[in-house]
């Protein structure tokens, strides 16, 4: 078998068993810092619709918030001088959800600098009892991010300074508004890398990803956010500042009261500002892109790839036909494989390159002899792994031209991810314009998203409540990575206890009794 020439793609296919090197130039590269925006729902004119108010929607009522007026606009205007948006159209991206299927009625966002102005805004809030809405990226997938009426939005895109780097410990402090890519290339010029990639990584802020305890591609070898997060800095709905900005490794003082913050996804305060240890940049990166004709191969492979790969194995997704086909529609990526019912993305990361490649040699060579694969690539070049990453990462961009998408983002025991999808698949018919299941098989979550022209009230009821009491019954989660935002917040309950819940509301009512901190979200009213 040949040795993996750098900036070369290897190519393999079972039929052959033969192992050739070709440059594949007709690859789509995703530029480096490129902005992962989304399309939404178009006329035939490619203008983008607007959909219908949340409230209207989702027939929600209004609580009993105080409305904001002018003497309100005079404060935050002298606090924030240029720095308050009352206009109808700057606010209009800010109402609106990523995916385009939420929109709220805010007609204020602040945009604070520091931290005591975020506390001058949440003190001044809660006692006017005006609701406010924290917003990073707007990247969120459930809602969580945009207002559902009038909340003001409280905006962290000017809050984007790295504090302090140490070269020596790898520990990062930064403001929350920190867009993760940018960090990501901070570190990259110190020979670190943050222990988060997500899709949505060139439009993303760090405080969003740790209010949702977002998840993404690299989970597998580096862990949650709760495990990699020393310390935080928290503005409370009083207005007052929880500093537990730590960044010790080692700190058994009382109770863990950071890790009540990641994934609270701003119901019980926000997140200003963050202690994370990074790792080191790995020297040696590969990827593998392999077809597979069923879901049971897609299994064996990952048993395969943990043995021979151990310590480097970084990322393991699969794709179905399905996800393939949609970002090769609508987005134009090449797939340098023929049609497999599966695919799986496979990276090593580590730093002996003459080491890895044997690994991931004899790895693919088993597989191959094996049966359980058809056919590959390998890329070592830079761009090529941008180009294999790509139809990955893109997949969510390319559903949304489709027209409407129901997301669904769940964890359950590995061998029973794919079933899901096919009995949805099954379930919906024609009724349904896609269906399609990707994820991240190594921490068991699987991204089921269906598709339709637009919205529809008969398709979601054939949707819900089947999906969540599917995944009730084999004991896996509603929420994987994306939290439960607007969405999913009634859902709770298939997730967690009755008891559970309660608990939470306690703490939601103990810590933010006005509940101005991002109401209609995350959990459900005690009453």
């Amino acid at each position: 078998m040949r040795k993996m020439s750098s900036g070369l793609c290897l190519a393999f296919r079972n039929s052959s068993r033969a192992w050739t090197v070709t440059r594949f130039f007709r690859m789509t590269v995703l530029p480096c810092g490129q902005p992962y925006v989304c399309s939404g729902r178009r006329h035939l004119s490619g203008i983008p619709v607007d959909p219908p108010l949340t409230r209207e929607r989702y027939h929600v009522s209004r609580l009993e918030f105080s409305q904001v007026t002018d003497q309100d606009i005079n404060f935050f205007q002298q606090l924030a001088p240029g720095r308050v948006v009352t206009d109808e159209e700057d606010l209009k991206s800010h109402n609106i959800d990523w995916l385009r299927t939420v929109r709220g009625q805010s007609k204020l966002l602040l945009k604070p600098r520091n931290t005591e102005e975020v506390s001058q805004i949440l003190r001044y809030c809660n006692k006017r009892n005006l609701a406010v809405t924290p917003q990073g990226g707007n990247t969120g997938l459930v809602g969580g991010s945009v207002p559902v009426f009038d909340e003001i939005i409280i905006s962290m895109a000017l809050m984007d300074q790295v504090t302090s780097f140490d070269k020596v410990s790898g520990v990062l402090v930064c403001q929350s508004g920190c867009i993760l890519e940018s960090l990501n290339q901070y570190l990259e010029s110190r020979g670190y890398i943050m222990p988060l990639d997500l899709g949505a990584k060139g439009s993303c802020h760090i405080g969003g990803n740790l209010a949702t305890n977002a998840g993404g591609l690299r989970l597998l070898r580096y862990g949650s956010l709760r495990g990699t997060v020393l310390g935080l800095e928290v503005v409370l709905p009083d207005g007052s500042i929880m500093d537990c900005l730590s960044s010790l490794r080692k700190d058994n003082t009382g109770y863990d009261l950071k890790q009540l913050f990641i994934g609270s996804e701003g119901t019980l305060g926000i997140i200003t500002a963050v202690s994370i240890i990074c790792p080191r940049k790995p020297s040696a990166v590969n990827v593998a892109l392999l077809g597979c004709e069923d879901f049971t191969r897609v299994l064996q492979v990952f048993t395969l790839c943990r043995d021979h790969l151990g310590e480097i194995l970084s990322a393991y997704e699969f794709m179905d036909s399905e996800s393939m086909r949609v970002v090769q529609t609508h987005l134009k990526l090449n797939n340098p494989l023929q049609d497999n019912a599966f695919y799986v993305l496979i990276e090593t990361s580590g730093s002996n390159a003459s080491h890895d490649e044997d690994k991931l040699t004899a790895f693919l060579s088993n597989a191959l002899d094996s049966g359980l694969v058809t056919e590959g690539t390998v890329a070592t070049d830079q761009s090529k792994i941008k180009s294999l990453w790509a139809l990955r990462e893109r997949i969510t961009e390319a559903l949304s031209h489709d027209g409407y998408v129901y997301k669904y983002d769940l964890s359950m025991p590995v061998e029973k991810i794919y079933d899901l999808v096919e009995e949805t698949r099954a379930r919906l018919g024609t009724s349904a314009q896609r269906v399609v299941g990707y994820g991240h098989l190594g921490d068991g979550n699987v991204h089921l998203n269906v598709t339709a022209e637009r919205h529809s009230d008969s398709l979601l009821a054939a949707i819900e409540p089947f999906v969540y009491e599917w995944t009730a019954q084999h004991r896996g989660s509603i929420s994987a990575e994306h939290g439960l935002g607007f969405k999913k917040r009634d859902h709770i309950h298939y997730s967690k206890s009755k008891e559970a819940v309660q608990l939470m509301q306690r703490i939601k009512h103990m810590l933010d009794p006005k509940g101005i901190m991002n109401p209609y979200k995350t959990i459900p009213c005690a009453d």
